[in-house]
C-alpha cells in the first residue's frame, strides 16, 4: 500500500468534524439508601419495620439500624455518607445510644469514629456505648474511650437489650478472632457480619486471628439455633433461607479443610477419617452423611459415623447406625464391639457384655473387645472377672500408674 493510499484509508476510519460520535456511559444505579427490612423482604412484620438496612458500598459493610426507645447501630460501616443520609431522613445523632460491632475490621467499624468525631457531644459522660467482643482490636477500644464513649466487652452468651429488644450474643470466631453474631429468637433472625457470606465463599483473615477450626466452631454455634433470616455484613439480607446459608458456609469451610478446589471430587470418607483423627467429630459425621447421601450402603461411612457418634456421647444414634451394619453383617466383629462400646458409654454395662462376647467368639484376639469387656465387668461390680482378662489388666495397670504419676507431679 502506497503512502497516499494509507493516508486515504486513515481518513476513512476517522470521524469527520461535522459528525457526532455517541459514547455510551454506563451509569451506576442510584443507591437505594436506608430501607426497612419489610421492603427488602417483601413481607409485613412490625419487628422488621423497625430494622433499617443500608446496603454496603464496595469498601464498606452493611449497616443495620434498630429502632425503639433509642437507636442502635450494628456495624456503622466505613462510609460517612450513610450517616449523612440517615440524618437527612429525620434521625438525630443524639438518638444513637449504642453501637454494636460484629468484629473489628475497618470496613465495619470506622463509621463509629466518624460519628464521634463529627458529634463529640454524643459520647459526653458515656452517653454512647460501644459493644464488641473482648478480643476486638485494642487500639479501637482505646480510641473510642478517649473520645468519651463507654466500651462494653462481651464474650458471647450474653443477653443484650438493643433498642428494647433482647438479642443473644453468639461468639462466632473464624473470619477473625473477635467475631460475634447476634440472634433474635422470637423472629428467628441473626446478624452475622462476615461469618456467613450468602454470596461468597467463607474467608479466613489470619491477620485478624482467623482460623479454620475456630470458624467451624462458630458455624456450629449458629447451626444450633433456629435461624430463618440472615442479616449479613455484605450483600442483600436473606429471608427464610437462613439455615441453608449457614449449612452452605459450613460445607464451604469443610471443603477448605479437606483441600478441595474447583471441580475436584470430594473425598468425603478419607476426609471424615482425617477429621476424626483431629478430634473434629461433628465435621467427621457431616462428611459421613455426605458420603451416605451418594451411597446409603457405604459400610466404611457407617462405621466411621458410628465411632464418632459414640465418642460424641450420642449413643442412641450410634446404635441405630450399628444396627444398620449388623442387619447386613450380623457377625461383623467391629460392629459388635462398637455396639457394646456404645452401650457401655450409656451406662448399660450388663447389656453390653453379650456384644463383646460375640465379637470375641468370631475374633478371639480382638484387643479392643477384650478391654471394653473388662471395663464393662469392672463398672458392673464384677471386679474379679474383669481382672481375669489379661488385656484389661494391662490397660488398668497402665492407667493406674499414669494417675499415680500425675498425682505425684501435682
Amino acid at each position: 500500500m502506497t503512502e497516499r493510499e494509507t493516508e486515504e484509508k486513515t481518513q476513512e476510519t476517522q470521524p469527520r468534524e461535522e459528525e457526532e460520535v455517541d459514547f455510551e456511559v454506563e451509569k451506576e444505579p442510584p443507591h437505594p439508601g436506608w430501607q426497612p427490612l419489610t421492603k427488602v423482604y417483601h413481607f409485613s412484620d412490625p419487628f422488621f419495620e423497625n430494622i433499617l438496612f443500608f446496603l454496603s458500598y464496595e469498601y464498606s459493610s452493611n449497616v443495620y439500624l434498630l429502632k425503639g426507645d433509642y437507636v442502635t447501630l450494628v456495624d456503622p460501616g466505613n462510609d460517612y455518607t450513610g450517616l449523612m443520609e440517615l440524618f437527612r431522613q429525620g434521625f438525630k445523632p443524639a438518638d444513637i445510644k449504642k453501637i454494636v460491632l460484629t468484629h473489628g475490621h475497618r470496613d465495619h467499624c470506622m463509621g463509629g469514629f466518624e460519628l464521634l468525631r463529627a458529634y463529640p457531644s454524643l459520647a459526653a459522660g458515656g452517653g454512647l456505648e460501644l459493644i464488641l467482643h473482648e478480643s476486638g482490636p485494642m487500639e479501637l477500644k482505646k480510641i473510642i474511650q478517649e473520645l468519651g464513649s463507654r466500651v462494653t466487652e462481651i464474650k458471647g452468651g450474653e443477653r443484650l437489650s438493643l433498642s428494647g429488644q433482647e438479642w443473644e450474643a453468639i461468639y462466632t470466631p473464624g473470619h477473625s478472632i473477635d467475631g460475634v453474631s447476634f440472634y433474635h429468637a422470637p423472629s428467628r433472625t441473626a446478624i452475622t457480619g462476615d461469618t456467613t457470606m450468602p454470596y461468597a465463599a467463607p474467608k479466613v483473615d489470619k491477620g485478624s486471628g482467623g482460623h479454620l477450626s475456630h470458624y467451624l466452631f462458630g458455624i456450629r454455634a449458629l447451626l444450633k439455633r433456629d435461624i430463618a433470616h440472615i442479616l449479613p455484613g455484605h450483600g442483600v439480607p436473606v429471608a427464610d433461607l437462613g439455615r441453608t446459608v449457614i449449612e452452605q458456609t459450613y460445607e464451604g469451610l469443610l471443603l477448605q479443610v479437606l483441600g478441595v478446589e474447583g471441580e475436584s471430587k470430594v473425598p468425603w470418607i478419607s476426609g471424615a477419617e482425617g477429621l476424626a483423627r483431629q478430634g473434629l467429630l461433628e465435621e467427621a459425621v457431616y462428611c459421613c452423611n455426605k458420603a451416605l447421601d451418594f451411597n446409603p450402603e457405604n459400610m466404611r461411612a457407617l462405621q466411621v459415623k458410628a465411632m464418632c457418634l459414640t465418642d460424641l456421647g450420642r449413643g442412641e444414634e450410634a446404635i441405630q447406625v450399628l444396627d444398620m451394619i449388623l442387619a447386613r453383617q450380623k457377625d461383623e466383629p467391629f460392629a459388635l464391639t462398637a455396639k457394646g462400646h456404645a452401650l457401655l458409654g450409656m451406662g448399660r454395662y450388663e447389656e453390653s457384655l453379650p456384644y463383646f462376647d460375640q465379637a470375641l467368639h468370631h475374633q478371639p484376639s480382638l484387643q479392643e473387645a477384650q478391654v471394653y469387656k473388662g471395663m464393662a465387668l469392672y463398672l458392673a461390680g464384677r471386679v474379679d472377672e474383669a481382672m481375669d482378662i489379661e488385656a484389661f489388666q494391662r490397660e488398668f495397670a497402665a492407667r493406674f500408674k499414669e494417675q499415680l504419676e500425675k498425682k505425684e507431679s501435682d
